[in-house]
C-alpha cells in the first residue's frame, strides 16, 4: 500500500479521506504458462474480470471511487508460475472515531481495515507483504495534523458464519497547537483582558463600562459558539470547553462586578446625602440650644441695668472640679501594621468609596485569579497528552 496523499480529517463527520495505490499478490496454479526459456517475464491484463480475485473489501469505507483518467488505474500482472500482481489506484472517505476530551491538544488514531466479505479463513488468509508493507509519500503535507507514524496489524474477526481474515494499518495523527493557539486561545485572552479596562473607568461612566461589558461577552459568546458549531456534539467535556468556559466566566463576572460597583455608588450617595441632612439638623439645633443659653445668662431688672453671669469657673470652684473628675481617658496598645489593611486604608472608609474600594480590588483579583487558571489548565492538560503519548 503506498499513500499518496490524505486530504482532509473531518472533526465534525469523523472521517478522514486519502488517496492510495493498493496492490495485492497471489499466485493461482491454473495461470501457469511457458516463460518460452526465460523470454516471456509475464503477461498484462486491464481487465480484471478475467482473473479469479479475492473478495476484499474495505471495512470502514464511507466512499470511494475508482480513477479512470485517462485510462483505468488499473494493472495485472501474470507470471509464468502463476503469480498474480493486481494493482489499482483509488480514493476512499474512511470512519475514523475521535476521542475529543484533549482537543486541540489531542492525538487520533485513524485505521483503514481490508477484509475478506465472503471467504473464511479456511479459503482465504490475507498476510501483509515482509518488510515494508505501507509507505508514505515524502511530502505528505496536512493543514492541521502531522501524520507521526503508522503501524500495520491483524484484525481477524468472527462471526456466525466464520472468522474472516482482516488487515489493518493504524495512522496516528497529532494536531498541530499553533493554528488553534492563533485562532482561539490568544484572541479569548485578549477578550479577557479587555473586560477588564471597565475596573480603570471612572465610576461614573456609566454608558462606557456597560457597553465594554456587554460588547466582550457578546463577542465571547459568538466565538465559544463558532468553536462549537466546527465539532460535533459530543457527551463529555473537551478542553476547549473548559477554556471558553471559564473565559466566558471571567468576562460576565466584570460585567456583575460593574452592577456592584453602581449600587454600592449609589447607596453611598444615599447614606451621604443622609449624613449631611443629619449634621445640618444638629446644627440648626446647637444654634438653637447656644441662644437659648445666651437668653438665659441675661438677666433684666427693673432699672433695665443688666448682670452679666460668669461664663469661666474659677479653679477652685467645686463644680468644675466635679466634672473634671468625670473625664478618663482609655488608649489602647499599638497594634502591629497589617500590609492589607495598610494599603486598603488609602481610600476613605465613607460609604462613597466602596465602589472605588471594589474597583482596586478587582484590578488586583481578577489577573491573578486568571493566571492561576492558566497554570492549572496548561499543567493538567499537557501533562495528560504526555500520559497518553507514552500509552
Amino acid at each position: 500500500m503506498f499513500l499518496r496523499s490524505i486530504s482532509k480529517i473531518d472533526d465534525y463527520k469523523m472521517e478522514y479521506s486519502v488517496q492510495l495505490t493498493f496492490r495485492e499478490q497471489w499466485t493461482d496454479e491454473r495461470l501457469k504458462f511457458d516463460d518460452i526459456q526465460g523470454r516471456l517475464k509475464y503477461l498484462t491484463l486491464t481487465e480484471a474480470n478475467r482473473v479469479w480475485m479475492p473478495d476484499l473489501f474495505f471495512s470502514n469505507e464511507k466512499e470511494g471511487h475508482f480513477h479512470n483518467i485517462i485510462m483505468p488505474n488499473v494493472y495485472i500482472r501474470i507470471f509464468p508460475n502463476g503469480s498474480v500482481l493486481y494493482s489499482i489506484r483509488i480514493s476512499l472517505t474512511l470512519a475514523c472515531p475521535m476521542n475529543l476530551k484533549l482537543y486541540p491538544l489531542d492525538r487520533q488514531i485513524c485505521s483503514l481495515r481490508m477484509a475478506s466479505y465472503g471467504w473464511t479463513t479456511n479459503d482465504l488468509v490475507f498476510l501483509w507483504k515482509e518488510g515494508d508493507p505501507v509507505q508514505v509519500v515524502k511530502n505528505l503535507h496536512l493543514p492541521r495534523f502531522t501524520l507521526e507514524k503508522f503501524l500495520t496489524d491483524y484484525c481477524n474477526s468472527k462471526t456466525n458464519t466464520g472468522e474472516y481474515s482482516c488487515l489493518k494499518v493504524d495512522l496516528l495523527f497529532k494536531r498541530e497547537f499553533s493554528y488553534y493557539l492563533i485562532q482561539i486561545y490568544i484572541p479569548c485572552c485578549m477578550l479577557v483582558i479587555v473586560s477588564w479596562v471597565s475596573f480603570w473607568l471612572d465610576q461614573g461612566a456609566v454608558p462606557a463600562r456597560v457597553s465594554l461589558g456587554v460588547t466582550t461577552l457578546l463577542t465571547m459568546a459568538t466565538q465559544t459558539s463558532g468553536i462549537n458549531a466546527s465539532l460535533p456534539p459530543v457527551s463529555y467535556t473537551k478542553a476547549i470547553d473548559v477554556w471558553t468556559g471559564v473565559c466566558l466566566t471571567f468576562v460576565f463576572g466584570a460585567l456583575l462586578e460593574f452592577a456592584l460597583v453602581n449600587y454600592a455608588s449609589r447607596s453611598g450617595s444615599n447614606k451621604a446625602n443622609m449624613h449631611k441632612e443629619n449634621m445640618k439638623k444638629k446644627r440648626r439645633d446647637l444654634e438653637q440650644a447656644s441662644l437659648d443659653a445666651a437668653s438665659d445668662l441675661l438677666d433684666t431688672d427693673s432699672n433695665a441695668t443688666f448682670a452679666m453671669k460668669p461664663l469661666v469657673r474659677h479653679p477652685g470652684d467645686p463644680l468644675a472640679l466635679e466634672k473634671r473628675l468625670q473625664c478618663e481617658v482609655h488608649m489602647q496598645a499599638p497594634k502591629r501594621p497589617n500590609c492589607c489593611k495598610t494599603w486598603l486604608s488609602k481610600f476613605p472608609t465613607r460609604q462613597c468609596s466602596r465602589s472605588k474600594r471594589i474597583d482596586v480590588i478587582s484590578r488586583i483579583t481578577f489577573p491573578l485569579v486568571f493566571a492561576l487558571f492558566n497554570l492549572v489548565y496548561w499543567s493538567t492538560y499537557l501533562f495528560r497528552e504526555e500520559e497518553d503519548e507514552t500509552f
